[in-house]
């Protein structure tokens, strides 16, 4: 397959904004011959029409809507390149596109990014949140250079690095009612509890199941959340029980609405970095992956 000719490209886009040849040609300061040849030209390597006659004017085949899709993403990163090689503070200050999953709690996210702000060279974080998954295919497309989250992997991380950075033992919380109902008898005295737990996809839940499994107790599931934040409101109106890291304690007993029942012994909650391997000579990138935790044998 030959290369794609990005001139003919943009003269492509340019008719297709402008819904005409002869509008583009006084925009590129073209003969309208010309560029109808070199559009022509296009069409004929990629094997498609992309216009089509619509009265005095153009208009886009099906064919030409998919490719104007891409021409838009194309140069709307070119430009987005020209304005980033523009900025005066290239040279001295690191760029660093940080995905944080949406079910990481932020205060995680910010110790778990803490340690490149110490760096000597000034660091400039570009912070984005979303789905995991979607900000793993982010790092394969080169748009995003570190993903934080709450597991350790997932579909489409096969082929990308992984750091565990922070682990923390795992706190069970309850409101002042709950916490006379069952803080006395704590832990044994959870059977048949009220408990809010993470979504059945977060690797907590596994282990905080293992725990009542050891401890001979079923609890009544009677909520499920990805966003911690909202599982915490829950909780402080009285819902039932929840287990938050223990990093996050003063952030949840900030008030007398919640009283923490006690700890859940060898259960913890473990945050993780990726990257892609291509990115590990970044200098951020390259602390944060020398401050992996290793698991416990």
């Amino acid at each position: 397959m030959t290369d794609l000719n990005y001139h003919h490209l943009r003269y492509f886009w340019m008719v297709a904004h402008s819904g005409s040849i002869a509008a583009a040609s006084r925009q590129l300061g073209l003969r309208a011959q010309t560029l109808s040849s070199q559009i022509a030209l296009l069409e004929q390597q990629l094997g498609r029409a992309l216009f089509q006659p619509a009265g005095r004017g153009l208009a886009l085949t099906e064919a030409g809507r998919l490719a104007l899709r891409y021409a838009d993403q194309i140069f709307q990163l070119g430009e987005q390149l020209t304005e980033s090689l523009q900025d005066e503070e290239l040279d001295y200050t690191l760029r660093l596109s940080v995905g944080i999953a949406d079910a990481l709690p932020k205060t995680v996210s910010f110790h778990m990014i803490e340690p490149v702000l110490g760096l000597q060279r000034p660091v400039r974080l570009v912070c984005t949140e979303g789905r995991f998954e979607s900000l793993c295919s982010g790092l394969v497309q080169h748009e995003i250079d570190l993903v934080l989250a709450e597991r350790p992997g997932g579909q489409g991380t096969a082929h990308l690095r992984v750091a565990k950075l922070l682990s923390y033992p795992v706190r069970i919380f309850a409101s002042p009612s709950l916490n006379d109902r069952y803080g006395m008898a704590f832990p044994e005295g959870l059977h048949r509890a009220p408990f809010l737990l993470p979504s059945r996809n977060n690797v907590l839940r596994l282990k905080l199941e293992q725990w009542f499994e050891s401890l001979g107790v079923e609890v009544q599931v009677v909520g499920e959340f990805d966003d911690l934040a909202l599982l915490e409101t829950f909780g402080r109106a009285g819902l039932g029980l929840f287990a938050v890291p223990a990093l996050l304690m003063e952030d949840v007993v900030r008030d007398d609405t919640l009283v923490h029942l006690g700890d859940a012994p060898g259960v913890t909650e473990d945050f993780f970095a990726f990257t892609h391997p291509r990115n590990l000579d970044h200098p951020a990138l390259k602390l944060l992956f020398s401050n992996t935790i290793a698991d416990e044998p």
